[in-house]
């Protein structure tokens, strides 16, 4: 916490490389994803993430979702599964990061889903844990919970510091 954040390139899922540097100068969401997960699917149904990802990118903020799932493994998809689950899902290919061998989980130790780091525009890291404060996968908790990601993000964009700086990831 509050050290460089791990450099990496993975491809998008068009096939782009996506190297992490080359977004210094902006703040930056990374969103370890499992669309399979029931805690990922709590926020993506609430059309919570969704929207957050959207709010947060007008605001000129980077959001990565990364997936770390294997082939094979839950979660993984690939080819036109893959697009098709994107769409469905209402999220961007070309912020759709895939670390198949694990990587880059292993270096942020990314270990649930959803994890989220969030990278001020220097490329330090300043969130790490959980989106949101009721660690349940029941989509009406969203409403009632406090949104770390949004909180760090707010602050950052008001140019204060982030108050809640980890917390413990669940999923």
């Amino acid at each position: 916490m509050d050290k460089a954040a791990p450099d990496f390139t993975l491809k998008n899922a068009k096939g782009e490389e996506i190297k992490l540097a080359s977004f210094k100068g902006k703040i930056v969401v990374l969103e370890w994803v499992n669309f399979d997960c029931p805690y990922v699917r709590k926020h993506y149904d609430a059309k919570d993430m969704v929207t957050l990802q959207k709010k947060y990118r007008e605001k000129e903020v980077v959001w990565l979702q990364i997936c770390s799932s294997a082939k094979g493994k839950q979660g993984h998809f690939e080819g036109d599964a893959l697009k098709e689950r994107i769409a469905k899902e209402g999220c961007d290919e070309a912020f759709y990061l895939l670390d198949e061998d694990g990587a880059v989980g292993g270096a942020y130790k990314a270990r649930t889903t959803p994890a989220m780091y969030v990278i001020d525009k220097e490329g330090v890291l300043r969130y790490m844990g959980a989106i949101d404060s009721i660690r349940s996968a029941k989509q009406e908790d969203v409403a009632k919970a406090t949104n770390y990601v949004s909180a760090a993000l707010d602050e950052l964009l008001a140019g204060k510091a982030v108050t809640t700086k980890e917390t413990k990831s669940y999923g």
